[in-house]
């Protein structure tokens, strides 16, 4: 997500490179990196943040798995300035832990997800109340990187948009799976059955947005009574589609919160 990040602000000529510095602990990383980018690259997490210390509007931005993030704020105490921005994508990791561990209360919390990587993600966010207007700018901008970014009101709101928004690709990716595999179990090669099922997936989600309809208003508009939709609804409902959804979005939800206790 990092070098998401990283791509997307360059090719939106939103910073320079030579303005960026990242973090790896393998030397050949760090180069890939810096071909790749012209970015600066330091092997430790303290390096990069302390060559951006002294930066006018400089910001540390967080981007690890959530079983590293106690490695990393062990990394990073003393190198962020009491009064720097510090980003963070981590799953759990509170707003007032990573303000406890590194001595600044300007922390933004944002969950982004997996379209994120080409540009075509929507990120929640949400910030301490130190954050200032001018601040809350710069994470927007550095958002847009991404795709869209949306504001929320409360920490809470992370954790639940964890379990729909990031993780929400998860559904998505099984259900064209299990799509696709039924493409296959009627005779089609598995790159037909794929192309049908992406395209529409693609066209479907195009239309729900350009018509600001209801879901099942849209639903309703492709079932003829007795139709091939309405034999394929009923099976859905039989095997309980919707439940399931349900009870995955608020496991996800509460491993989300999980994951922050544990912290």
């Amino acid at each position: 997500m990092a070098e998401s990040m990283i791509a997307g602000l360059l090719r939106q000529n939103l910073i320079e490179a030579e303005q960026i510095s990242g973090s790896h602990p393998r030397e050949s990383r760090r180069r890939e990196l810096e071909d790749r980018y012209g970015i600066r690259t330091f092997e430790s997490n303290a390096g990069a943040a302390a060559s951006i210390r002294d930066t006018p509007r400089a910001s540390v931005v967080i981007t690890v798995k959530p079983q590293r993030m106690s490695r990393v704020l062990d990394d990073l105490k003393g190198s962020v300035a009491h009064d720097g921005l510090v980003i963070s994508i981590v799953a759990g990791a509170s707003i007032e832990r990573i303000s406890a561990e590194l001595g600044t209360v300007h922390v933004v919390r944002a969950m982004p997800n997996t379209p994120s990587q080409i540009g075509a993600g929507i990120t929640a966010w949400t910030s301490s109340a130190a954050v200032s207007d001018s601040e809350r700018a710069r994470v927007r901008q550095l958002l847009t990187a991404l795709g869209k970014d949306l504001y929320v009101e409360t920490e809470n709101m992370i954790d639940m948009a964890t379990s729909l928004s990031a993780t929400g690709p998860t559904y998505i990716f099984m259900v064209m799976e299990a799509l696709t595999d039924a493409g296959v179990h009627l005779g089609f090669s598995r790159d037909i059955a794929k192309e049908l099922v992406q395209e529409t997936m693609l066209g479907s989600v195009k239309f729900a947005m350009e018509s600001h309809k209801h879901p099942a208003e849209l639903r309703n508009m492709v079932t003829s009574p007795g139709g091939t939709s309405a034999e394929a609804i009923y099976q859905m409902e039989k095997g309980t589609l919707r439940t399931v959804l349900s009870k995955a979005v608020y496991a996800a939800y509460r491993r989300a919160v999980e994951l922050g206790r544990k912290d």
